[in-house]
């Protein structure tokens, strides 16, 4: 069985981000997979030499959508396995998953949608807001691009930027919520079994907690009662799937989710002694499904 690794061209990866992907490679052909590293648009390739496509780190496929959806289309149409699979990374690329979520009753970070080719008043809801800050990113994004933290001193420089943007592509805002400074709590599950957690911290100053915006990052053994929150968001939407990373934060005592990441999330599997060989265990499981 071929299996097709699957990354991104123009690598602006940290050093911890390209070890993981070198060492789930090196670590899987050390059980007897077959696993070659690609590029999801390298268009020299042919994909029909792979059963088993894995989405590991194409973290620029926001910025080329409509090819990366074209590009797993045809990978389903030819009948090879992807992990995960493609109705997944339909749903979940687009940040409207978000409002089913909240729709089904889940603690979710409260969101509203501007969608493409509105003209809003930012100023009014910046006004209705409990925060008086706001954050907006586009509904379809990684990494924290064109994320904005909106305050009442900067609404109006950013007005006519954000208008712009919109005229492109839809946004999601929400309240800015303190709780983020403390630290974003990342829980992975592969095969919708619990493998291990994270603590992500934004430098002082700052509201990402990114690697590349200088955040840091430790192992924590997290509160079983926020476990278990975490976990029925997996149960409902990617229990089956290879891996999901639910990124949240406790408000109130409550885990309060922010991202259910299951198209290309980095999983810090360094951070667990059993992370490489819980990934690999859910991986057999799944290409040895008929």
């Amino acid at each position: 069985m071929n299996i097709a690794l699957v990354s991104y061209q123009n690598k602006k990866l940290t050093q911890s981000h390209l070890e993981e992907d070198f060492q789930l490679s090196k670590f899987l052909e050390a059980k007897g997979l077959i696993v070659k590293s690609v590029v999801w648009n390298d268009w020299q390739i042919d994909w029909k030499q792979f059963d088993v496509v894995i989405l590991k780190s194409p973290w620029d496929y926001h910025e080329h959508f409509d090819s990366f959806i074209s590009w797993l289309n045809d990978l389903d149409a030819a009948g090879i396995k992807i992990l995960n699979p493609l109705k997944t990374v339909l749903w979940n690329s687009d940040k409207h998953y978000l409002g089913q979520i909240a729709d089904d009753g889940l603690p979710v970070i409260q969101s509203v949608f501007l969608e493409k080719g509105l003209v809003p008043d930012l100023a009014e809801l910046l006004d209705k807001s409990l925060s008086k800050k706001l954050i907006i990113k586009p509904c379809v994004s990684a990494s924290a691009k064109n994320t904005m933290l909106l305050t009442l001193d900067n609404v109006s420089l950013l007005q006519n930027a954000i208008n712009d943007l919109l005229a492109h592509e839809s946004f999601l805002v929400q309240p800015f919520m303190e709780e983020i400074l403390q630290g974003e709590l990342s829980f992975m599950f592969f095969k919708g079994n619990f493998s291990h957690c994270t603590l992500k911290v934004p430098k002082t100053g700052d509201f990402r907690v990114q690697s590349e915006y200088g955040g840091s990052v430790q192992k924590i053994n997290p509160d079983t009662a926020h476990l278990e929150t975490a976990g029925k968001y997996v149960e409902k939407y990617s229990k089956d799937t290879l891996y999901a990373r639910v990124d949240g934060i406790i408000s109130n005592g409550t885990f309060v989710l922010m991202e259910l990441e299951l198209i290309e999330p980095y999983l810090f599997l360094n951070c667990h002694e059993q992370g490489f060989d819980n990934y690999y265990q859910a991986l057999l499981q799944l290409i040895e499904k008929p």
